[in-house]
């Protein structure tokens, strides 16, 4: 088993709690907004964590309680570049480790989720949010337009909602934001409500969220008929885990599932 150890920095806390890993970033001063230390050492940490079967959940989270994630840092000279040289930028390649992880991503949303937190936001397989926070897509303000976020956000919420968002630049409320599927949960305490949210899916099987946000992941861009068979031989592949066979055999003996995780 991968055990490589994880790497807080003065911009992204890296803390394991119990089997859940929280990623905070802690640019409090600057509403927390990305830097590419920020983004960089993110996609580290689930790439990291992928190897790692204790791992059950990331919860990706911004310090304090005014903001979660403020979107690029419009203060820096390349806000929104890094080599031009590079194919792959940095917010992109959160996106892209995020996609393709099959550990339950969970946003846990603090405050003001902005224009690129909204890419932070909408690549978790979840998010709970604070009663007081807002949803914006402002890029249009500064001239520039929210590109890469698109690619997570534009099937979560409708059509004519993103594109009032993303061309007048006008924020959302929480309530708004759950009305639309943006978010799983509201909450005055979020935190409770995330810990809520945790013990829910930290007591079922780790073999079958695995392999199952990867098929769910994989079968989203296929056709149907694809779909139905690459789903035909992931059903047959459950059933033969150690999980699986833990499972049936507790639910005819009446009994809780002791989860062996493979």
């Amino acid at each position: 088993m991968n055990t490589t150890p994880f790497i807080s920095s003065d911009e992204l806390s890296v803390e394991l709690r119990g089997s859940v890993l929280w990623l905070t970033i802690t640019r409090e001063d600057r509403r927390n907004a990305m830097s590419h230390g920020v983004l960089a050492g993110m996609a580290q940490a689930i790439s990291s964590a992928q190897g790692q079967r204790d791992i059950r959940a990331i919860v990706v989270t911004g310090a304090g309680n005014k903001a979660f994630c403020a979107g690029a840092d419009l203060q820096s000279a390349k806000a929104f570049t890094t080599d031009y040289s590079e194919p792959h930028g940095h917010l992109a390649q959160v996106l892209r480790v995020a996609r393709a992880s099959t550990i339950p991503l969970i946003a846990r949303v603090n405050g003001a989720c902005m224009a690129g937190g909204m890419g932070l936001m909408s690549m978790c397989d979840m998010a709970v949010a604070s009663s007081h926070a807002v949803f914006g897509l402002p890029e249009v303000k500064v001239g520039v337009f929210p590109a890469q976020v698109l690619s997570v956000l534009q099937h979560l919420i409708p059509r004519r909602v993103l594109v009032e968002m993303c061309i007048t630049g006008e924020p959302i409320t929480s309530a708004q934001a759950l009305e639309y599927g943006l978010v799983n949960y509201v909450a005055d305490d979020v935190d409770a409500k995330l810990q809520w949210l945790l013990e829910r899916l930290l007591d079922k099987s780790p073999a079958a969220i695995r392999r199952g946000l990867y098929t769910m992941k994989k079968i989203e861009a296929m056709a149907f008929e694809e779909s139905m068979s690459f789903t035909e031989s992931q059903i047959a592949l459950f059933t033969l885990t150690e999980d699986a066979k833990e499972g049936q055999k507790a639910f005819q003996e009446k009994r809780k599932p002791v989860w062996v995780g493979h």
